[in-house]
């Protein structure tokens, strides 16, 4: 009996030092619609608290069907060292999944490793791009973007014929292919990426407008804006999520001085990044920020015509072109307190209380790009997206 007991209980000793090498993470979904490429994040800290040993190079995250996820550890709130070697000084975790509409939860497994786990291929970012005028550029397997720093802005040297412009929009650049393009389109040049040579092209009009989501102080009238972004900072760069910031510095908003920083989170496989900006200023409890959208979006010669759509919390524009196809342009804005123009803009607005961030959401779409057709998509992709910023995912992490 004993020679029988004693290999069972090695084995119930092994299954519990196995189980102890487990984290479950369960995520919970109130929302009954599909949810695609929803981004999961956990902080390490949690992790590390019931998976101590953990390291970043030496896990798996596996569905609930055993299907091993890309995934990304970042170094958004880490904490500064880790003395004893146990894997505590990381940021978040993060790994995706595509809820089907009606599921409600879902629940995946963290699993330490012997082998090295190999970086997973990017699906997302960003850089500072100071071969062309301090620009800043990012993108998702979506779409990209980018906005202009201060090289852009400086006044041109005599005969030298430096581009100048002083602006605080945000341009898109629409990509017809998956895979990272920001290197290769400033590689190519300006003259190459503003046609389209098979992965996309730069058609999308900023000049002195807003762009598609630059952001302004709105007195009732008239739109205070700032200059160029001043500095950045990349706190995550892909392969799943790109977390990064831009300064702006202050600008007078009908005698208030303002400054803002724009937190830029872009996750691969949406057509929306979320933007977080946090306005700094004394004097007033409030202020009211508009986030807009130029009203002449379209490139040179292309007889534009807009299909605008002012509802609620979002405003969105459907644009077709002569011969460079159709774009949808949007803003999700939960907190909005109203929808008006200038003569540069569709504006959404908000009020804002000086330190604290204002959350929106700014997204653009290509008919050549596959991910959506019509103006119809577009509002359907336009109400999810304010669905899921109403309807945030939770998460519980257990041995």
């Amino acid at each position: 009996m004993r020679t029988t007991l004693l290999p069972i209980a090695a084995l119930l000793a092994a299954g519990s030092l196995h189980a102890a090498e487990l984290a479950h993470i369960t995520v919970s979904n109130d929302l009954d619609l599909a949810r695609p490429s929803e981004t999961i994040a956990i902080p390490w800290s949690e992790i590390n608290r019931v998976l101590p040993g953990a390291l970043i190079q030496k896990i798996a995250i596996k569905d609930g069907k055993g299907n091993m996820l890309p995934y990304q550890v970042s170094n958004v709130k880490p904490q500064a060292k880790d003395p004893q070697g146990i894997g505590v000084a990381y940021g978040e975790l993060y790994f995706q999944h595509s809820f089907a509409a009606g599921e409600k939860q879902a629940v995946f497994t963290v699993e330490k490793t012997e082998a090295v786990t190999q970086p997973f291929a990017a699906q997302t970012f960003a850089r500072y791009v100071p071969e062309r005028l301090d620009d800043f550029a990012w993108e998702n397997d979506h779409v990209g973007h980018r906005t202009y720093g201060p090289a852009l802005a400086a006044p041109d040297a005599a005969g030298v014929g430096k581009e100048v412009l002083v602006t605080s929009g945000l341009d898109i650049w629409f990509k017809r292919v998956s895979y990272p393009i920001v290197d290769r389109w400033y590689n190519k040049g300006h003259d190459h990426y503003h046609h389209d040579e098979g992965e996309g092209m730069d058609m999308y009009n900023v000049g002195k407008s807003r762009g598609a989501g630059g952001t302004g102080v709105w007195d009732g009238k008239q739109l205070y804006v700032g200059r160029n972004y001043a500095s950045w900072k990349v706190l995550a760069n892909g392969p799943i999520r790109t977390v990064f910031e831009l300064n702006y510095d202050s600008w007078d908003a009908a005698g208030v001085k303002v400054s803002e920083v724009k937190r830029f989170t872009v996750d691969a496989g949406q057509d929306f990044d979320t933007m977080d900006s946090t306005f700094t200023f004394s004097g007033p409890s409030q202020l009211t920020v508009a986030v807009g959208l130029n009203k002449k979006p379209a490139d040179k010669n292309q007889d534009e015509k807009i299909a605008v759509g002012r509802d609620g919390v979002a405003l969105t524009q459907w644009v077709t072109q002569a011969t460079k196809g159709a774009f949808g342009t949007a803003i999700v804005l939960p907190a909005a307190s109203g929808i008006t123009e200038d003569p540069l803009n569709e504006l959404i607005v908000a009020p804002v209380e000086s330190g604290k961030p204002l959350r929106y959401y700014i997204g653009a779409a290509w008919d050549r790009a596959g991910h959506v057709k019509t103006a119809a998509e577009w509002q359907e992709k336009v109400k999810l997206q304010a669905a899921r910023a109403a309807h945030p995912l939770t998460t519980s992490i257990a041995p």
